[in-house]
């Protein structure tokens, strides 16, 4: 399973970023490239603690077995709701998009570094988190949301 803390999946990650242009079309959904670029920064600073978004989601979600299940096997929905936190940034500038490419980069050092931590902050969906769950839904959330820009 790949996972944000392997090396060369973060690689994977900042390489494709860097073919999004403002003028990347969406094959789904509603956001803009930059949006979602920004949406995918916010879910990766709610890893590192750095944003805090408030429970929003079916008790069923935070089950263990079902956490899991999202997390490591099922696919990804089209469409699937998703925390008011990370959806409220974004315009449609090269030089914004630009600055989401460096902070994602960042974003996911900081990741990686607090790999070994003794705790990690709960998501808003799924409650308790261990690192391996950070790790594999960071990946599986920005490799969703670049397969939805085609990238």
């Amino acid at each position: 399973m790949k996972t944000a803390f392997d090396p060369a999946c973060r690689q994977e990650l900042v390489t494709r970023l860097a073919a999004l242009t403002p003028e990347t079309p969406a094959r789904w959904g509603k956001f803009t490239a930059l949006k979602m670029a920004s949406h995918v920064n916010d879910a990766v600073r709610m890893a590192i603690g750095e944003l805090d978004a408030p429970a929003k989601a079916p008790g069923i979600l935070r089950t263990a077995l079902v956490r899991w299940l999202v997390i490591h096997v099922m696919p990804f929905p089209k469409g699937a709701p998703t925390a008011p936190a990370v959806l409220e940034r974004g315009n449609t500038t090269q030089l914004a998009i630009d600055s989401e490419r460096a902070t994602f980069t960042a974003l996911l050092d900081k990741l990686a570094a607090r790999k070994g931590a003794a705790s990690w902050p709960d998501h808003p969906a799924f409650g308790p988190m261990t690192e391996h769950d950070w790790g594999v839904l960071a990946y599986r959330h920005a490799d969703h949301h670049f397969r939805q820009f085609g990238i």
